[in-house]
């Protein structure tokens, strides 16, 4: 087996199910191409405004794409490339890519709401309460794996800081541009491009190195992205937020087609084991510990609240949901699949090496870097163009002030007490467990309408499965962090006491919110039978 093969049978059955089953849940779904849109039925031209289907694809991909599908499947990879590679595939089509697609249809169907308001809308006030509080939690996870991660990158590839930087800035002089003095978007996208490929080049050329203590550079660069997650999340988001989205959208694109194209000719056979073990000893079980691991490559709660609320009120047909809720989330899971392609070109000793030394954003870049050398692009280039369009996707809050600060204050303790390997596999499971809570709001919203929502039901009865195994696995590996830490047992000495005290609670917390959701929604699918 090799890497063409590989990615050719996985564009290939990615072609098959958008065609075939998309089609099949277009139908059972009731997307009719007649239906007005809340973007057109509510047409404000702020928030509701019709968009045409390739750019809002182009929209809703650069929103759902980030560094998440990357690290899920290089982390996983532990257990060999094949189960990694089976979940990707079969997860995207038949879970994720629906979970996805599901959220825009019920989300256009309740006036562009979001999936909070449909929640509530199906299961009731408390439901949506409990959700806001679960969205919470799980994005305190994000914040602080992504802040470790970047920084981790920003020190391993200097390169990168400095080309940051400099897209910071760039995104701001963009904003402005666009909205204060009224610039072409055309001419400022032009522009914006252009600029863009200059601060991959001066990143090159300047690296940008605080010290040469990796941990004390890590630190430093810890504290400045908190502090960078703050000033965005209070600032207007054209300044800064939109502007930056925009233009990584481009840089996240030539990433993926330089690699996609990379492999093709490079054509690296897989060295990697294709299968090691049931168990990891740094991860767990395969079940269910595999799953929450790959996160986002296979399927992403964070996705229904992109899609819900946000892309929802911009479709123009309703049959502009498929490509863009089914097909985005393919596309993302043909990134998910590159990524796992940089670990299976490697040996299991070089895999080793290369992620500790580079960690995993730094690893996926120089697997990229090395795929686009074939198309003539210089490695430190490709290196710090595909790191830089995965560092700027960081998940930024929106709200203000105080609400800002109770979400970073306790992501910062998480960021700077453990390390991304004791967060990723919580998050993973919190961020699934969402989606599986996505699943439930639309299978109870099909059940009230008297229609079939066994599509919905296994996944979502798969996906609370795995998450809800997943959070008992880690709440107990914590616990028996925390006992050996009072008891002087080994366990304890590469763990943080606070950072693990924070875990238990979190996972306990996200545990406990959607036993309850899942009752109160049986609940009200009880009282629709009594009917």
């Amino acid at each position: 087996m090799n890497a063409l093969m590989l990615i050719t049978l996985s564009l290939f059955c990615f072609v098959l199910a958008y065609i075939f089953y998309g089609k099949y849940l277009a139908k059972k779904l009731g997307i009719d191409a007649k239906r007005e849109t809340p973007a057109h039925s509510l047409r404000d031209d702020v928030d509701y405004v019709p968009a045409k289907a390739p750019v809002l694809l182009g929209h809703h991909f650069a929103s759902i794409a980030g560094a998440a599908p990357i690290i899920g499947p290089i982390t996983a990879a532990v257990f060999g490339w094949v189960p990694v590679f089976l979940w990707i595939l079969f997860g995207n089509i038949f879970i994720g890519a629906v979970h996805d697609l599901t959220s825009l249809v019920v989300s256009i169907r309740h006036k562009g709401q979001s999936i909070g308001k449909v929640i509530e809308a199906q299961i009731g006030q408390k439901g949506k309460q409990l959700f806001l509080i679960f969205s919470w939690a799980t994005l305190v996870l994000i914040i602080s794996a992504f802040a470790i991660l970047v920084a981790q990158t920003f020190v391993t590839t200097p390169a990168v800081a400095t080309s940051s930087v400099l897209f910071i800035a760039l995104a701001i002089f963009f904003g402005i541009s666009i909205y204060r003095v009224k610039a072409s978007l055309g001419v400022a996208t032009l522009v914006g491009i252009l600029l863009l490929l200059l601060c991959v080049w001066l990143g090159v050329k300047f690296p940008f190195v605080l010290s040469q203590d990796k941990i004390f550079s890590q630190q430093i660069w810890t504290w400045i992205l908190f502090a960078y997650i703050f000033a965005a999340s209070v600032t207007p988001v054209w300044i800064l937020l939109q502007p930056r989205d925009y233009l990584n959208s481009f840089l996240l694109y030539i990433v993926l087609f330089g690699a996609f194209v990379g492999i093709i000719f490079s054509n690296p056979a897989l060295k990697f084991p294709a299968f090691t073990n049931f168990t990891d000893p740094n991860l767990g079980a395969m079940f269910p510990i595999l799953f929450v691991t790959v996160a986002c490559g296979a399927i992403s709660g964070f996705h229904s609240l992109v899609a819900s609320g946000t892309t929802a009120k911009q479709l123009n047909k309703e049959t502009d949901a498929k490509p863009i809720g089914y097909g985005a989330m393919l596309i993302e899971g043909l990134l998910a699949i590159i990524a796992l392609i940089t670990v299976a070109k490697l040996a299991q000793s070089e895999y080793s090496v290369q992620l500790a030394d580079l960690g995993v954003i730094g690893f996926f870049s120089k697997g990229v870097g090395n795929f686009v050398t074939k198309l003539g692009i210089p490695l430190n280039v490709g290196i710090t163009f595909a790191a830089l369009a995965e560092t700027q996707k960081q998940k930024i809050l929106t709200n203000r002030f105080t609400a800002t600060l109770l979400t970073i204050l306790p992501a910062g303790i998480l960021a700077f007490s453990g390390s991304y390997k004791a967060i990723w596999p919580i998050f993973g499971a919190a961020n699934q467990l969402l989606a599986a809570l996505a699943l439930l709001a639309g299978s109870v919203w099909l059940a009230k309408k008297q229609q079939k929502n066994y599509f919905l039901r296994y996944p979502m009865y798969f996906m609370f499965a795995v998450t809800l195994s997943a959070l008992i696995v880690l709440i107990y590996k914590n616990i028996q962090i925390i006992v050996s830490y009072y008891t002087g047992q080994e366990l304890a000495k590469n763990f943080s006491l606070t950072g693990t005290y924070l875990l238990s609670v979190i996972a306990i917390l996200l545990f406990s919110i959607a036993i309850v959701l899942v009752i109160e929604a049986y609940k009200q699918l009880a009282k629709t039978s009594s009917k």
